[in-house]
């Protein structure tokens, strides 16, 4: 492609694979800019980084993968950037197929991974129920929401850093933002290695944080989408069960009005969060600055 391309890897105790990794990716690009984000490792991450003549971000603690990404992006010179796990999961030869996928006309390509690759039952489950999730919300097919290899436009990625969270959140709120503002976002299958070393995310510590980002997902693009069911189910059960109390007991409950009265709440609070978010999306549009 014509266009600059930075490539930026977040980075926390990824020497053995950098190792490879970036000579392999340096071979198959070699006029792209490389970033690696050094999210405050205790290993020879930097030292790797530094052999290798690549450019390199040092955060003194480590401070998430969604913060890493946005030192990369604010640091980057290409007019695209490729986000890409330093774990040697993403494969350097994938990244032509995302780079063709660009030139069709999308704002952002994702790296769809196969459901077959998830380390485990739970991630498996988790991730399906993230796409089906999201693709109810925004009517369009997303085939994987949380993976990290992705190529955006900077500038337009760039309009929303303001709210990426510091976690590993930050592919769901990214691909949220751009349907919501209604920039192009394609998939393209990818294949996945095994990843080397341990994962950082467990399964107890993220349970909640789960069903966080699900509420989060469709908050984030439409809250009405997701309170207004809620306040209708509210509404339907304080109705039925003042039919029920009136039929047997002749009497309007107690029970029947909390119900009714939270989902005329829910739905209120649908309605003001649904300007909220667009008051929100309003404020991108290209005008990002570069920090001083």
């Amino acid at each position: 492609m014509s266009r600059s391309l930075s490539i930026i890897l977040p980075a926390r105790n990824e020497a053995a694979t950098l190792e490879k990794l970036l000579p392999e990716i340096r071979a198959l690009h070699p006029e792209a800019e490389i970033i690696v984000v050094n999210d405050g490792s205790t290993d020879n991450t930097a030292g790797i980084a530094a052999d290798n003549g690549v450019t390199l971000i040092n955060h003194p603690y480590p401070m998430g993968n969604g913060a890493a990404i946005k030192s990369g992006a604010r640091a980057a010179a290409g007019e695209l950037l490729l986000f890409m796990d330093a774990d040697g999961q993403h494969l350097p030869a994938d990244i032509p197929q995302l780079l063709e996928k660009m030139e069709e006309g999308y704002d952002m390509v994702v790296g769809a991974r196969p459901v077959t690759s998830h380390a485990n039952p739970w991630r498996m489950f988790a991730n399906l129920a993230y796409n089906r999730l999201a693709s109810w919300i925004t009517t369009h097919d997303i085939r994987d929401l949380t993976s990290g290899f992705r190529i955006v436009r900077a500038g337009k990625f760039r309009e929303f850093l303001y709210m990426l969270p510091n976690g590993f959140s930050y592919p769901t709120t990214i691909t949220m933002a751009f349907f919501r503002t209604g920039y192009p976002v394609g998939y393209v299958p990818i294949a996945l290695n095994p990843r080397t070393g341990d994962s950082h995310i467990r399964l107890l510590r993220d349970g909640v944080k789960f069903l966080l980002i699900i509420l989060r997902v469709g908050t984030l693009y439409s809250p009405l989408r997701i309170f207004f069911p809620t306040s209708v189910l509210f509404f339907l059960l304080g109705m039925g069960n003042y039919i029920y109390t009136f039929v047997t007991e002749s009497r309007f409950t107690n029970m029947s009005a909390l119900l009714i009265i939270a989902a005329i709440m829910v739905f209120l609070i649908g309605l003001v969060s649904e300007q909220v978010t667009t008051l929100m999306y309003s404020r991108t549009g290209g005008n990002y600055r570069q920090p001083d």
